[in-house]
């Protein structure tokens, strides 16, 4: 288990402490109706272990909120619905923010609901509950664990008066959304559509993404929404569904989207001006002033002689810049560059003038030089040096290692990992490591995607061939999902194997460190072996 250190809070507040993570346990009983405080369930502090109360039991607009001990009354019945509204009593009233504050120590009430943002709520996996419009947490003032702690609003900081859980447990994500589809296709917008998933409890949010990157949310009732998209530009659209325990579905399949330009263009840029370019050992920077576009530029492309050196992109309505450094060249040697600028619809303009630069004979960058020793036509994804100076590398959707002699450029296909299964993203056959003892023991260590979940497993490496009746799965239960596996692995020199794990397309993974998936893939290396 891991710990952290708090920061402290104002003066009013108990010093910083260093706690253990507990992750919200169970959802609220979740509905898009109004639902009567007989079908809400508790929420408990996970510090004190006393119930989210509304003082005095009172049903009054402005009646404020504490803990107490947890006696079933329907002032301590909570239901989280598709609003994200908190509702208790049958009138009903929503947990709200007084005078949708949004400062640090506001104050909680209850008034009739409105679907104001300030009665926004979002259930977070590492057992917080934050204010949509503040981004705020739950807070028992001053960590106090005492019958008729005031709560209010605070800056998260992942203390234990910042947690809380239900009673009822749940652990199940919901099924898959089905049948996702568009429609409406236009230059700049188009409509999403998927079915409802089930749930053990019901279904919170739908998470809409393109490509790994989340474009919207939207409510558990909600089936269709219009999203703005590039013209010219093809995304992959997806749909997860998220209960509100903070568990989240598997993916729905892909649905492929291409816009039409929003005008026909025939134009191309102008040259970009002006190339001068500087040396620095054996790495080359280019600078040259920008093209103009009736429409827009929106890619320039750098040419070492005869060959694309590389590309710089717009992002969005940011023009691209107008900047390249070419390094890892050889030294003492004379290149000739010269750059194109090219709009969305292909467009490309004449290129500049050109620079003929010579490198120095020293290199001035930790790369010196890059060889290209190989291609290949699915992703090279791990990749392990033996002790002869070859190299084995994972093919991510293939599922197969290659053992590459970089000296001749010859592969042998040593064989399929068994049980790998891709996500039509970014699961499949990641990590590869070896240790140091690989020259006696012959074991390679894999990361892999199965049906189930993302492991760690290792298979022995004899004749040049898998194994695979070797196999020892080493973890297992790494949550899976079409983007975010993580998947890199390295030996440290403390000789531990250490794993990066993705947030399995739910960011509340992230933090919650009682999980397997509890780190950013470049935030922290889990030691597992």
């Amino acid at each position: 288990m891991f710990g952290h250190a708090l920061s402290q809070r104002k003066p009013r507040r108990l010093p910083a402490i260093l706690v253990s993570v507990t992750v919200l346990t169970a959802p609220l009983l979740t509905t898009s109706d109004t639902a009567s405080a007989a079908t809400g369930t508790p929420i408990t502090g996970t510090a004190s272990g006393r119930c989210l109360d509304v003082v005095g039991q009172s049903t009054a607009s402005g009646a404020g909120i504490n803990i107490y001990d947890c006696n079933g009354n329907a002032n301590q019945a909570w239901t989280f619905t598709s609003a994200g509204e908190l509702r208790v009593y049958d009138s009903p009233m929503c947990l709200d923010v007084a005078g949708q504050s949004t400062t640090a120590g506001a104050k909680l009430q209850i008034y009739a609901c409105n679907g104001g943002a300030n009665q926004q709520w979002k259930i977070n996996g590492n057992g917080t509950i934050t204010g949509v419009q503040s981004g705020l947490c739950l807070d028992v003032v001053g960590a106090g664990t005492a019958n008729s702690t005031l709560v209010d609003l605070w800056t998260c900081n992942g203390g234990a008066n910042q947690q809380w859980k239900t009673t009822a447990g749940d652990s199940q994500p919901p099924s898959v959304p089905g049948n996702a589809r568009i429609s409406d296709l236009a230059c700049d917008s188009v409509t999403f559509a998927w079915n409802a998933a089930g749930d053990n409890v019901g279904v919170a949010f739908y998470d809409v993404y393109h490509d790994g990157q989340l474009i919207k949310s939207v409510t558990g009732s909600t089936l269709s929404t219009s999203l703005t998209v590039v013209p010219g530009v093809t995304w992959g659209l997806y749909v997860n569904a998220r209960d509100a325990a903070g568990n989240v579905s598997q993916a729905s399949s892909t649905v492929p989207v291409t816009p039409p330009q929003c005008q026909a263009d025939t134009q191309p840029p102008t040259a970009p001006g002006s190339l001068t370019g500087t040396v620095s050992g054996t790495t080359v920077t280019l600078r040259w002033s920008a093209s103009t576009d009736n429409v827009a530029v929106k890619f320039y492309n750098i040419y070492r002689g005869t060959t694309r050196a590389g590309t710089v992109t717009a992002n969005g309505t940011t023009p691209p810049v107008t900047t390249f450094s070419d390094s890892g060249l050889a030294a003492n040697t004379a290149f000739t560059y010269y750059v194109v600028a090219r709009d969305a619809q292909a467009n490309v303009s004449a290129h500049s003038n050109t620079v003929s630069l010579t490198t120095g004979s020293a290199c001035g960058n930790p790369v010196c030089a890059v060889t290209q020793i190989a291609t290949d036509t699915d992703i090279p994804w791990g990749l392990a040096t033996l002790p002869d100076g070859t190299i084995l590398y994972n093919r991510r959707d293939a599922q197969n290692i290659i053992h590459l002699n970089p000296a001749t450029g010859a592969k042998t296909d040593v064989g399929t990992v068994p049980n790998v299964q891709s996500t039509d993203g970014e699961g499949g056959l990641t990590g590869l490591a070896i240790s140091s003892t690989y020259a006696s023991d012959h074991w390679l260590y894999i990361m892999h995607t199965s049906p189930t979940d993302n492991r760690v497993v290792r298979i022995k490496l004899e004749n040049d061939r898998l194994s695979t009746g070797t196999e020892q799965v080493l973890l297992s239960g790494i949550l899976r999902n079409k983007f975010h596996d993580g998947g890199r692995l390295r030996f440290g020199p403390d000789g531990k194997l250490y794993a990066s794990t993705g947030d399995a397309q739910n960011g509340d993974n992230a933090q919650n460190r009682s999980s397997l998936n509890g780190s950013n893939c470049q935030d922290l290396w889990m030691k597992i072996f």
